[in-house]
């Protein structure tokens, strides 16, 4: 199957929001990239339970490491999802083969690479509340992701 975007979760830490993210990535032809260390195992039951029997459809890719990916994806174009910018996700024009970076659920991508990339930090406007600080790790995925599918007209799918 044509794969069109990637997806990369840098140090993921709830597994049923990976799995949702893989069936996500399955349905829509989008590779998932994981950044360790995990907060969970892969073979995680809890994984496999919300990405269902797409878990061994996934086109994933385990990197060792932020500098591992970044070395090995140099030359790519990156864009960083954060509540740390005004830069609103449907401002942005994507192309085909893009990265889509989502941090840590806890704590979001660290300031530091926030820092290094300010032009391609992206954010889905939201209403401030002091319970909720941002959607849902998996919502944000689906959003980000069909607004770039949409402008690719939706092609491989």
């Amino acid at each position: 199957m044509f794969k069109i975007l990637n997806i990369v979760l840098l140090e993921p830490e709830i597994p049923a929001n990976t799995g949702n993210i893989g069936r996500t990535c399955v349905i829509t032809g989008s590779k998932l990239h994981l950044i360790r260390p995990l907060g969970f195992q892969i073979d995680d039951k809890s994984i496999k339970r919300a990405g269902m029997d797409y878990w061994n459809s996934i086109d994933l890719y385990v990197w060792d490491s932020w500098d591992q990916f970044i070395k090995e994806n140099a030359n790519k174009r990156l864009f960083f999802a954060t509540t740390k910018t005004e830069n609103k996700y449907s401002d942005m024009t994507y192309q085909e083969n893009d990265f889509f970076i989502f941090g840590p659920e806890s704590r979001g991508i660290p300031v530091s690479i926030l820092k290094e990339n300010p032009d391609t930090c992206i954010t889905i406007p939201m209403k401030h509340h002091p319970q909720a600080r941002s959607l849902n790790l998996s919502n944000s995925v689906s959003v980000v992701l069909y607004e770039a599918l949409r402008q690719l007209d939706f092609k491989g799918l």
